[in-house]
Formats: C-alpha cells, structure tokens, sequence
C-alpha cells in the first residue's frame, strides 16, 4: 500500500539520518502517527499547516510504501472531506510500522512560505 507523510524539515532531517528508512519517534505531546492514503491530502496539510506553523515555513510531502498484509490491521479514519483518509498508528506501535516500510521514504514534493 502507498501512503504518504507531510512533515516539516526537523522532522525530514530526520528520515534523512535514517537513511529514508524510517520516521522518527513521536514527541512526547503527539500520541498518534497519522500516514494519510492520498497524495492531494498530504499536500493539502505540507502547503497549508507545515509552511505556516514550522519555523522555517517549509513543509515536504513523503511517500512510502508498507506491507498489504500489515496495512489490513488498520482502520481508515476520514477526518473531513472524503479524500481525507488517514491511519491512527500509536506512538508506540511507530517502530513496528516502520519495519513494515518497503525501500525508502521519498520526498516527492516541497512547499515554502516564499
């Protein structure tokens, strides 16, 4: 299954030092890891929430794929329109997510403030 992550730059510099392997592990104050099932979605959160509240006002989307067979176990949340889909993963449960990954994360576009 291909999901997508919106993300800010601290939080990419650190996909990065994994080798685009993996996310990093939530902050304490984010329960929840949210992977969302569309790239217009993702988007939607990198270009409006990411640009406007990280310090730098930069905002990526990354796109990955996990396991059919793992992602089964998850329910699709719709959290507004109908195109936005995205997962519930527990902070917690993030390490055995990111086992699930196939090949590498990608960055497959950016947005800034400029």
């Amino acid at each position: 299954m291909i999901l997508y992550r919106p993300v800010g730059t601290k939080e990419l510099e650190l996909i990065a030092a994994s080798d685009y392997t993996k996310y990093p592990p939530r902050l304490p104050e984010q329960p929840i890891f949210y992977p969302v099932l569309n790239e217009q979605y993702a988007a939607q959160i990198a270009s409006q929430w990411n640009v406007k509240y990280n310090s730098d006002h930069k905002g990526y989307v990354t796109k990955f794929e996990i396991d059919d067979n793992y992602f089964k176990q998850f329910e699709v949340h719709i959290v507004g329109a109908n195109y936005h889909q995205e997962l519930w993963i527990l902070a917690e449960e993030l390490e055995t997510f990111n086992q699930h990954i196939i090949g590498k994360i990608q960055v497959v576009s950016s947005f800034s403030k400029n």
